[in-house]
Order: structure tokens, then sequence, then C-alpha cells
């Protein structure tokens, strides 16, 4: 619950719902398993700059649990570090997936004080090859094992954000991107460069009925797809980087159950979680911003630039209070 009360922060969020939603976690083991899979992405990093010889430390900081990143930074100024390049496992713009994350930083080295190092962030990675390429890979797979399926679909998935948060930012256009360079790269197998059949939708969202957010809602979408015939899916959860909560209980509890009771064979690709071409692309992203390499990225829209515009991902509309 208290996880749950700093993921809530500010938002109104009564106890009575963070209690629905921590019967949630009950079901696997009563914890979050992100930091765990944070930890496995350090060590796979911490290797790949170990195979690389490069002597460069990795620390671990969150936002909602320990290790919080304020001591994370202050256990960095102990060690004497003045620059950090900081990976945020978020690909995708938004103000929850970017802006509020360098709110944070300046926050914790405020905390820290004037001796706290620089901390730079890297840039969204949503086009790059190390963070498609494994989906693709993993995406064929999927479709390899549903040859016994007349119709499927393949249904992209993402964390919903509140429509007045994506009036601001290039989040959809930026999700859409993604699933077409993961389309693309099924060439001729399966569904293939020809734009085969797919579906970007949202998950996961929260708040009053009454604040709009991004749609449609898998679940609901798996309803349309099977009156339209459909009798298989892939699920690609594009907008996560590990198999987490949103993930575990959303798409391979709630949305499984639902296409059960639809009749849709239902098949969830895993997450980049540290893949290879994933853990090398963290060091592309270093290598860009510590010694100016040349940036990576598929698709017409180019890499993106760094450091983010100003005007980039502005927090939400507030709605007045009624009354």
């Amino acid at each position: 619950m208290d996880f749950l009360r700093n993921v809530t922060s500010g938002r109104n969020v009564p106890d009575e719902r963070l209690a629905e939603v921590a019967e949630q976690y009950a079901l696997f083991g009563g914890r979050s398993p992100i930091n765990d899979q944070c930890r496995d992405l350090v060590s796979a990093l911490d290797q790949r700059l170990a195979a690389d010889i490069r002597e460069l430390p990795v620390y671990f900081g969150t936002r909602n649990w320990h290790p919080f990143l304020s001591d994370t930074v202050r256990q960095m100024t102990k060690d004497g570090r003045q620059r950090a390049a900081v990976f945020v496992t978020s690909a995708f713009g938004s103000y929850s997936g970017c802006r509020q994350y360098q709110e944070d930083l300046a926050r914790a080295r405020d905390e820290v004080g004037p001796a706290a190092p620089a901390l730079e962030k890297l840039r969204l990675f949503y086009n790059h090859p190390g963070f498609i390429n494994p989906q693709v890979r993993s995406l064929k797979r999927a479709l390899g094992s549903l040859t016994g399926c007349a119709s499927v679909r393949v249904v992209f998935s993402a964390h919903s954000i509140p429509q007045s948060m994506a009036a601001g930012c290039e989040y959809e256009a930026q999700l859409n991107e993604a699933a077409k360079l993961i389309m693309d790269g099924l060439g001729a197998d399966g569904l293939g460069s020809d734009g085969g059949r797919f579906d970007v939708v949202f998950q996961s969202r929260s708040g009053p009925p009454r604040v709009p957010w991004l749609e449609p809602d898998i679940n609901d979408h798996l309803r349309t797809i099977a009156a339209q015939g459909a009798d298989g899916v892939v699920v690609v959860p594009i907008g996560f980087t590990s198999d987490h909560m949103e993930v575990m209980f959303d798409l391979d509890t709630q949305a499984a159950q639902t296409a059960a009771s639809l009749g849709l064979v239902f098949e969830r690709i895993p997450t980049v979680g540290t893949d290879p071409d994933y853990v090398a692309m963290v060091v592309d992203l270093i290598d860009e911003l510590a010694s100016g390499a040349s940036p990576v990225a598929l698709g017409s829209s180019g890499p993106w630039r760094m450091p983010c515009p100003d005007d980039h991902c502005p927090p939400p509309a507030r709605r007045p209070a009624a009354g």
C-alpha cells in the first residue's frame, strides 16, 4: 500500500481503491516485480560494459520505491561522480513518460545539493533498432505458433494516458510509428510489409470516468475483433519494457480471460527485458551523449532530438474542482 500511495501521490485516490489494486499484487507474491527486472537490466548492462572493456559504473534509482532516486544521487555524490547519463525505461514521449522524469531528476539534485552530479537524460528510443528488432523476432515466433487460426490480428498495447496529456505530445504518433516498424520488420513472413492488419490499443487507465483517456481499451477491442471474425490474436506490449504488473495482470490475466471468453486464441509476446540488442541499445545511447556517436533510428522521423524541446510533453490540463 505504501508503494501504491507513492504511485498515486497528488491524485486523491482513496485507500479503498488502492486496496482493490493491492489485491492484484497479491496474485503475484504481494509485490511488484519491476525493481527486480530493472536490477536484471542493470546486471546485463554491467556485463555488456565489462565485455567492451569499459569502466562505467551503473546505478539504479526509482521514483516510487526503494532505492529512491534522491538516495541514489546522494550515493553517487559520495562516490565522487560528477556527470551521469540517465537511462529511463520509457520509450515514448508523454508527460508521465518523459518530462516528469526530468522533473524527478531536477528534484533529486536539489535535495542532494550543489555537489550532486549533472544528470543528463538519454533520448527516447521508440524507433531504435535495439527496441524494435527484438519485438520483430518475438512476433514472428508468435505468429508461427498460430498456424491453426484462420484470421489472426496483431494488437499493440500501451498504457493509456489522459487525452489532455496526449494532446500536448507525440505519444500516439510514436506508438503508431513503432508498431508499423515492427510490422514492416516481418517482411514476407506472416503479415509483412504489405501493411498487414494491426491495431494500437490501450490499457491500465485510471482516474475518474469523467476524465477522457485514450481508447480503445484492449478488452473492448478484443470483443470488436472477435465480432469481426478473428479467431486468434497476438498482443505486443509495445508500451512496456519488462513483464511487470501491468503486463502480468492487465494482459496475461484480464485480457487473456477476455480472449478465452470470446473463443480467441491468445498469444502475448515478451517485452524486450534484457534482450542483448536492447542492452546494446543502451550502450549506443550512452555513446551518443558521451562521445557524440551518430544516433541510430529506423523509419522516417529520425532519432529523437536531445535535449527535449522546451514545449515537449507539458503536464495535462487540470480540470477545475466541481462546485
